[in-house]
């Protein structure tokens, strides 16, 4: 915090983590330094930088930025303006911003998975001090999103969101599409290009798109949500069988977090879906992200970009620090030196924010994909259709191929619109039959009945 009898020069910022999105901020206030100040009015300098590894000094453009090893000594230097955190994980990134926080800095953040299961605490903190929080680069990206619910889309009520917001499912089912290989295949391709992690869990199985779809929610619907009730399923049973069914049905595979808000209750899902081909989303390819949002007074919108990657997520961080620094300059002008930040950190005001039931996934209604391995005979098809009717199931399409008696053959059926649970309880008895050489594959269908 400066004092108030020194004229400031500049915004200073601390950055702890120099991985791929820390070079990524370095570079860009360096290479942007100049217009960055003609929007901000003070420089915007990065005075300080730390990692456990020494070697990455070298990766500093600026030599007027000294190095540390001790993250400490950020976090307590009482020059430092606004410390960003770029390491990821729940500690010691939380114990960092925390420090920040209580030193009075303010803090910038892009990291998802701390901000879903541990947020509420930084919140109140920050809150407590009077500081801001920038999260910007923790959902897809250099797409704005989070400034988009925060203030673009102020004067609407969400009514919901279907958002591609993980690069790495997205390529390898684009590739899957496109070149008909296997997801394991697939995997190895986009870890040899560097599109997937060496340990790709998080990523392939939906938790790192549930991570980003929890803070979404909090922003869109003014809830405080625990990332434990997201409904999370991952890519990794989806087959080259089931894209060429999907297409013959006019529809691709994306791995979507999906949010609605329904009688003041949450629908807050990760999994495979269906969309229609016609649907913009379905064209969104590769490691692009996107995210389709209805809001009740502007109607559908769609908001595409890159959602990962060095100089996109940089991009989010430093709009972060011009946003905290225009704070800072006009709070200072004004003859104070803290107070709470001009848009509240979640979307809502502390006091409106009110926690809402997320409902269970056997209450979704959704349309289904359903795809049987059975050995052929007769009577199968009308013993699976009479177990879904049942259960108040019924079936708008069918395709059954390869009638040799005997062998294993698909059948593939799409649903009308029903309830999930009642599509689950007839599954358990339909896996039970002897005909059936495997669990039923189950993916869910977005779009008309």
């Amino acid at each position: 915090m400066k004092s108030k009898d020194k004229k400031r020069d500049a915004i200073r910022v601390g950055l702890i983590g120099l991985g791929t999105v820390g070079k990524g901020v370095a570079k860009i206030l360096d290479e942007n330094g100049e217009v960055i100040r003609k929007r901000v009015g003070l420089p915007i300098m990065l005075a300080a930088a730390s990692d456990l590894d020494e070697s990455k000094k070298k990766l500093l453009p600026s030599k007027e930025t000294w190095f540390t090893s001790d993250y400490r000594k950020i976090t307590s230097d009482p020059e430092i303006d606004i410390v960003i955190e770029l390491i990821g994980g729940h500690e010691p990134a939380k114990t960092i911003l925390l420090s920040a926080l209580k030193h009075g800095k303010h803090i910038v953040t892009a990291n998802k998975a701390l901000l879903a299961e541990h947020g509420e605490e930084l919140y109140v903190e920050a809150r407590r001090e009077g500081l801001d929080i920038g999260f910007e680069g923790s959902v897809a990206g250099g797409i704005p999103i989070i400034r988009i619910l925060k203030e673009g889309l102020a004067a609407n009520r969400i009514e919901s969101f279907f958002g591609i917001i993980n690069g790495t499912s997205n390529y390898i089912l684009t590739k899957m599409t496109e070149a008909h290989h296997t997801f394991n295949d697939t995997l190895a391709d986009a870890q040899r290009l560097g599109y997937a992690e060496a340990d790709p869990t998080f990523d392939i199985q939906g938790i790192d798109s549930a991570h980003k779809l929890a803070i979404l929610v909090t922003l869109a619907f003014g809830s405080p949500v625990n990332f434990k009730d997201i409904y999370t399923e991952g890519i990794t049973q989806v087959t080259p069988l089931d894209i060429e069914y999907a297409r013959e049905f006019g529809y691709k595979i994306k791995l979507l977090a999906i949010a609605k808000l329904k009688n003041n209750e949450i629908e807050a899902r990760v999994h495979p879906t269906m969309i229609p081909e016609g649907e913009m989303l379905a064209s969104v390819n590769g490691v692009f992200n996107a995210i389709y949002l209805v809001g009740n007074a502007l109607g559908p919108s769609l908001y595409y970009g890159r959602g990962a990657g060095e100089m996109p997520t940089g991009s989010a961080v430093v709009s972060d620090l011009i946003d905290i620094a225009r704070n800072i300059i006009q709070q200072e002008s004004s003859g104070k030196s803290a107070g709470h930040p001009r848009v509240p950190l979640m979307a809502y005001l502390p006091e409106e924010r009110k926690p809402l039931r997320i409902r269970n996934m056997d209450e979704i209604e959704s349309l289904y994909y359903l795809r049987f391995m059975v050995i052929d005979h007769p009577g199968v098809l009308s013993s699976i259709s009479g177990v879904l009717g049942e259960h108040q199931i019924s079936i708008s399409a069918v395709i059954q191929k390869g009638r040799l008696a005997g062998e294993t053959v698909p059948v593939v059926m799409m649903t009308h619109r029903c309830l999930e649970r009642n599509l689950r309880l007839a599954l358990e008895k339909i896996d039970e039959f002897p005909y059936i050489s495997e669990k039923a594959m189950v993916i869910r269908v977005e779009g008309e009945d």
